[in-house]
């Protein structure tokens, strides 16, 4: 193989890997959010389709945590830093987004709950990070996530004494999905609008 091939050769392998690593960081989002989901891995949540049917009369404090992504323009954090519930009680909360930029932007949200031993009683029935967020120039929205604690917590050794869950999210920055995706009407529970585009 002359050097001119041994070069040609060595770029293409050069190229590849940088296509392969450019995909996976467009990946990385929503692929932690399914490896956390299957595997319980870092305070992931539970789903459910309604709230708990047994509420137990002990409080706990859910604080509330926002942060953005290196490079992502928005405003993004808690309406409420805390809010205190029953174990089993249904609890809405809503954080708030502002697009400042002059461009039409979407966001996805990955989250996780700390302490880790409390992630998988913390359970979602709604929520914002369900689905991506397309943020207009200048418009300003509070979206909503609906919970409970689950009082199976209780029988837990590891989680049962804790008082205080810290449900935290961070945004980030994605692509705008196609046409029909983005004018899809709204859902229930779907994101309040607070101020259109300028």
């Amino acid at each position: 193989m002359t050097a001119a091939n041994r070069n040609r050769s060595i770029a293409r392998g050069l190229a590849a890997v940088v296509v392969v690593m450019v995909g996976l960081s467009y990946a990385a989002v929503p692929f932690y959010n399914w490896f956390c989901r299957v595997t319980g891995y870092g305070g992931t949540t539970g789903v459910a389709e309604s709230g708990s049917s047994v509420v137990v009369d002990r409080m706990v404090t859910v604080r509330f945590d926002g942060s953005l992504e290196a490079g992502m323009p928005w405003e993004f954090h808690p309406v409420e830093r805390t809010m205190d519930l029953k174990i089993g009680e249904t609890g809405l909360a809503f954080f708030e987004a502002y697009n400042p930029t002059e461009e039409r932007l979407a966001g996805q949200a990955s989250y996780n709950v700390t302490p880790y031993a409390a992630g998988a009683y913390f359970i979602k029935i709604a929520c914002f990070c369900f689905d991506m967020q397309v943020l207009e120039p200048g418009e300003r929205v509070q979206m909503p996530v609906t919970y409970y604690v689950d009082p199976e917590i209780l029988d837990d050794p590891e989680a049962r004494d804790l008082n205080e869950i810290t449900l935290s999210y961070t945004m980030h920055l994605a692509d705008i999905p196609d046409a029909d995706a983005a004018d899809a009407g709204p859902r229930e529970n779907d994101t309040i609008r607070l101020a259109e585009k300028r």
